[in-house]
């Protein structure tokens, strides 16, 4: 029986499961076409077209969201009765937020603030952070608290693509702005971290998503954190690069 003329066949067809090869090679996908590599702001950033205030900008953004990282960790964990998942995730909380005696990956980002040469209270307090990467960062926060365990597992293969982006992006930081060199550690740190833990989690998804419908609810979730990070990079480029606009009350650099 042929699919009503006014929709399409590929919506009226059955749903099939992908192969694990096909699965896994739709992450990758999504990531060349959505992973904030290839925003405008990273591409000045690598270019070494960004001023000081412009990276003192990003710089204390992103930290809200690196600080919202083991919340987002710890609200995972909080979903799963797998005693053995919650081993190997709770890795996550204390790579950012450190064991105590050797600092995370947070402490690691207030130093970056700090090469900036902001003070880290200016980070700590979230003075001047845009509205939008409030709303982004709540935004993900609240994706992995109320969505399956399955879709907050994967929205975190992000991690598949960042190796390559971190390589690139300490390379030209050290190039492009020297007096960064000394706020490194964070992106030396999650060279390592990084292709861990997205192994982890694809193996883990992969084996979990047992239906069409949960394949596609993944690839969904991480289209949805490629859209988190991207916005965030938006604010950014509207408040500080082009227009220039920085709404009321955000951080207003002080060298162009």
């Amino acid at each position: 029986m042929n699919a009503p003329a006014n929709i399409p066949a590929s919506l009226t067809a059955e749903k099939k499961m992908l192969p694990e090869t096909e699965f896994i090679a739709g992450f990758h996908a999504i990531g060349e076409e959505r992973y904030h590599h290839q925003h405008p702001f990273h591409l000045l950033m690598h270019e070494g077209k960004l001023t000081r205030g412009q990276l003192q900008a990003w710089a204390v953004n992103r930290y809200y969201y690196q600080s919202h990282i083991p919340l987002k960790d710890a609200a995972i964990l909080a979903r799963s009765d797998d005693p053995s998942f919650r081993l190997a995730w709770r890795k996550r909380v204390i790579d950012h937020d450190g064991d105590g005696n050797n600092p995370g990956g947070i402490e690691k980002w207030l130093r970056l603030v700090e090469a900036t040469g902001l003070p880290r209270q200016q980070a700590l307090h979230g003075d001047g952070i845009l509205p939008a990467t409030r709303f982004a960062v709540q935004a993900y926060v609240n994706f992995v608290s109320t969505h399956s365990l399955l879709e907050a597992v994967a929205s975190s293969l992000t991690e598949l693509f960042s190796h390559k982006l971190i390589t690139l992006r300490v390379d030209r930081l050290r190039q492009h702005y020297p007096w960064l060199t000394g706020g490194l550690d964070y992106f030396n740190a999650r060279l390592t971290q990084a292709p861990k833990d997205a192994e982890f989690a694809l193996a883990w998804v992969v084996k979990n998503a047992r239906t069409p419908e949960e394949q596609q609810k993944a690839y969904a979730a991480l289209r949805t954190k490629c859209d988190i990070l991207w916005a965030q990079l938006d604010a950014l480029y509207f408040a500080y690069v082009q227009p220039g606009w920085p709404p009321p009350g955000a951080f207003k650099p002080s060298e162009k």
